[in-house]
């Protein structure tokens, strides 16, 4: 053992060029949600500040993608700079423990970023890695009991095995130490940047006048799941109409998660069901032109460890109503209506403050919008790359 590591020091000493790899299984995806968008963008823009290192993506292709994925990804994203390169592990099961751990000791490489979560139990001791949040210990009724553990035991070891953690926002900060006992010093807050809306299309707005009409609507988009709180949401609303008789709907936008049955039979009570609409899974485009045209966007969720939906919102001028409770506050500040996510009245009460105050509307929209000086994916490629690059912790 000690020759094999004096041959491999003395190659690498007379290796010029510092490697550093990225976790990109979930980048280069068309359908992201929360974690996907996290690591699309992070990627998307470590371009300028790593755009001279010597970087490997390791991506998760198969069929047309797999054979030559540098062009895939040019082609269906964006350029790569001309020093990085592309790496595909073909796995469809154990991608990170078996086909990422295997790469980072046949590659030997300088450094490993993990944009979410999940360190391999082979890699460099210069290894990153992003906590997102801790939604399972804080929320565990809208967990099963085997994500629970998964996630516990994964976000645990990569905890222990990092050289530098990075969390999105303070209050995970907070929980990760306090609940995992890491050195507040060897964690960084890094928040996350707020995405440019694409130029709205005719047939995203068609879309959302077939399904929606042209009554004003309350707007939620994420994955229905008992965490998002979307009961309570659909609760509040129905106490809102019953006591306003506005003709405003609600719209749900996202997937079935976790604990939906909870939400299919809040919806199935509530007595202006035929007002509350389920879009199911949309388009980035189709999400944008529902973002655009909501007089709100609700997001009381239960727990957060940021909350991009609330920026989102905000940058097409679309006042917030949002949980006075984990990241939320530090995401929007006084930017938007701050309720209790477990008190339905005081939700329902800030539904009908924006549906029948414009002074006050129109003062949350300009709170919003001065909000999104404070968040920059370019920043946060910036200090991310300096957490790789740095020498030392």
């Amino acid at each position: 053992m000690y020759i094999k590591k004096k041959r491999r020091e003395r190659k690498r000493a007379h290796h010029k060029e510092y490697v550093i790899t990225i976790d990109a299984s979930r980048s280069f995806v068309h359908e992201r949600t929360g974690i996907e968008e996290y690591a699309y963008q992070l990627v998307k823009h470590l371009r300028a500040p790593l755009r001279f290192h010597h970087v490997v993506l390791y991506v998760r292709f198969a069929g047309a993608a797999a054979r030559n994925p540098r062009a895939w990804i040019e082609k269906h994203f964006f350029a790569l700079p001309d020093a990085w390169h592309v790496r595909v592990i073909g796995l469809r099961r154990a991608w990170t423990q078996v086909g990422l751990a295997f790469s980072m000791w046949r590659d030997r490489p300088d450094a490993l970023l993990v944009p979410a979560h999940t360190v391999p139990w082979v890699h460099p001791r210069n290894t990153v890695v992003v906590v997102h949040g801790l939604e399972y210990e804080m929320t565990p009724q809208a967990y099963s009991v085997w994500a629970r553990q998964y996630m516990r035991t994964t976000i645990r070891l990569s905890c222990r095995w990092a050289r530098r953690i990075i969390t999105v926002s303070e209050n995970t900060r907070r929980d990760v130490a306090r609940l995992y006992g890491v050195a507040p010093a060897k964690m960084r807050v890094v928040y996350e940047g707020v995405n440019a809306a694409p130029p709205a299309r005719a047939q995203d707005a068609a879309m959302v006048a077939a399904r929606v009409g042209d009554a004003p609507y309350f707007f939620f988009v994420g994955r229905l799941e008992e965490r998002k709180n979307i009961a309570r949401v659909v609760a509040a609303f129905d106490a809102f109409k019953a006591r306003t008789g506005l003709p405003h709907k609600l719209v749900l936008a996202g997937g079935r998660g976790y604990g939906y049955a909870h939400v299919a039979a809040a919806i199935a009570r509530a007595q202006h069901t035929a007002d509350i609409v389920e879009m199911g899974f949309v388009s980035d485009g189709e999400k944008w032109a529902l973002m655009r045209g909501a007089m709100a966007f609700v997001f009381p969720t239960l727990y957060e460890g940021f909350g991009l939906p609330v920026l989102e919102a905000q940058s097409v001028g679309v006042p917030v109503v949002t949980s006075g409770v984990s990241s939320l506050p530090e995401v929007a500040g006084d930017s938007a209506l701050l309720v209790d996510p477990t008190d339905t009245a005081a939700i329902s009460a800030a539904l009908e403050r924006l549906a029948t105050d414009d002074a006050l509307r129109h003062d949350i929209i300009a709170r919003g919008h001065a909000n999104l000086a404070h968040f920059s994916w370019a920043r946060c490629a910036h200090e991310v790359a300096a957490c790789i690059t740095e020498k030392d912790v």
